[in-house]
């Protein structure tokens, strides 16, 4: 696992040398909410396309 200083390296040398602050802010805000919501599926029950699909189809066929 990689410490948040090297995340932070790395998303800032994938952005070009012109953007601003705010586009450094939104993607590290971005970068933190999939890294939240993939430890949330790893510690939740989630369910694949599969499952919903079918899910949906009961939900929506009364």
């Amino acid at each position: 696992m990689s410490t948040a200083k090297e995340e932070v390296k790395a998303l800032l040398d994938k952005l070009s040398d012109d953007c601003s602050l705010e586009d450094v802010q939104y993607h590290l805000y971005v970068v933190e909410k999939i890294r939240r919501g993939i430890q949330r599926a790893e510690k939740e029950k989630v369910f694949n396309q599969d499952e919903v699909e079918r899910q949906f189809k009961k939900w929506t066929s009364k």
